[in-house]
């Protein structure tokens, strides 16, 4: 498995090696010690459909969590907002596209915002978590807040409530 840096601390891109031949393909798509560090917990698996745009979701400490995208069928437009207030790279965004036929994952850990937009007719997104879900941490960035383009025109966009009510980056004091 290749792992890319990126210009963000700790955000690694995850190339996996498919091996193919006339039944089909294998690969290895998580290696415990090539993430030594990171203890996943759980698995969260969701569906969706073109135009749906998930975040910018984040927990605050103790309970950020590490998350190891993968996209099981379709394609996102997967983002990433640095939240890590003396990070060099603070307030910047990551964009990757990944898909099933790819098998890239993107590895973003604490201190990050996250969310992505689903770009193909459906998609199906797999997320590794070192931590559990806690209520009271959730928190979120206006999505259309940072100049992100989603790759999604504004009347398609498909967005929960709860996205559309998020703060403003400007007006989040950053817990990490």
């Amino acid at each position: 498995m290749k792992r890319t840096n990126t210009k963000f601390e700790g955000l690694f891109v995850f190339e996996p090696t498919i091996h193919k031949d006339s039944r089909g393909y294998f690969m290895e798509s998580f290696k415990a010690n090539i993430m030594e560090e990171i203890h996943f917990i759980q698995d969260n698996e969701v569906s969706s459909t073109y135009g749906v745009i998930r975040g910018l979701h984040y927990q605050d400490p103790p309970f950020a969590q590490t998350k190891l995208i993968r996209v099981l069928n379709g394609s996102i437009l997967d983002v990433a907002v640095d939240l890590r207030a003396e990070s060099k790279t603070f307030g910047k965004v990551f964009t990757k596209r990944i898909s099933a036929n790819d098998k890239q994952q993107v590895l973003i850990p604490k201190g990050f915002a996250h969310g992505y937009a689903v770009l193909s007719k459906e998609a199906t997104v797999l997320y590794k978590v070192d931590l559990y879900y806690n209520k009271e941490a959730d928190k979120g960035i206006f999505y259309d807040d940072l100049g992100i383009n989603w790759s999604i025109p504004l009347a398609e966009r498909k967005l929960s409530e709860k996205d559309l009510k998020q703060p403003s980056f400007r007006d989040i004091k950053s817990p990490f």
